[in-house]
């Protein structure tokens, strides 16, 4: 049974979570909020953002980045590229870091770790240098501690995030084409050591075919693991 310990987390479709502490305050991942076609309209605004983690530069992943940032000046985890852009754009409030760091903020304890993928900002239309994309894994206060791989294929040093972290709860893409598809997540869940997934990243355009009734299948023999198969808009708590 996974202990959430008063911590609350939504998917709001594709790789967008909003992570609600006990004090109240907000975590939200990789803001893509309108224009998400995943994520319900009556969240595409939201009420309060206290920090913004950022795994990498891609529009299905900051769509939304500036809005939120502006809107509610939050404090934004990001890797060093990606905050200078920021920066660059007039938002303040950036805490930077890279792969293998650790910063505590607003009561959640970050460390930045690898992701296997691309990270490219596209910006008035050029595409600018974002710095390498990125996971997190995330110890909320109380716990779980929380696992978001980013946009990733499977790696085999995962098994050194599940020696070194060993993260309760993992946030995996399964949709395929732009990441892992089921196939490659089932690996990643035994690499990791994890017990309890949520899958993200599929269904949200044709080409994201992966599915979590394949994932089931290719993890049946996982003794133990629950798969936390959710809507957008869905918590768990």
């Amino acid at each position: 049974m996974l202990r959430m310990n008063g911590n609350t987390i939504t998917w709001l479709g594709h790789a967008t979570f909003l992570i609600t502490l006990p004090s109240g305050k907000t975590i939200l991942i990789d803001p893509w909020l309108a224009g998400n076609p995943a994520c319900p309209p009556s969240l595409h605004t939201l009420p309060r953002v206290d920090v913004v983690a950022v795994t990498h530069g891609h529009g299905d992943h900051i769509g939304n980045l500036l809005d939120v940032a502006r809107a509610h000046q939050p404090k934004i985890v990001a890797i060093f590229e990606t905050g200078v852009w920021l920066e660059s754009k007039g938002i303040q409030n950036v805490c930077a870091m890279d792969k293998g760091g650790t910063q505590t903020i607003e009561g959640a304890e970050f460390t930045m770790v690898d992701a296997v993928h691309s990270g490219g900002i596209q910006d008035e239309g050029k595409l600018i240098y974002g710095g390498d994309p990125a996971g997190y894994v995330i110890r909320l206060p109380g716990g779980p501690s929380v696992y978001h791989a980013g946009d990733t294929s499977v790696f085999g040093d995962m098994r050194l995030i599940a020696e070194l972290y060993a993260p309760e709860l993992a946030l995996l893409p399964i949709g395929d084409l732009f990441t892992m598809g089921p196939r490659e997540a089932a690996l990643a869940i035994r690499f990791l050591s994890v017990r309890h997934v949520v899958p993200m990243h599929y269904g949200t355009f044709p080409g994201l075919t992966g599915t979590p009734e394949e994932l089931r299948q290719r993890t049946q023999d996982i003794a133990g693991l629950e798969l936390h198969v959710m809507k957008p808009g869905e918590s768990l708590a």
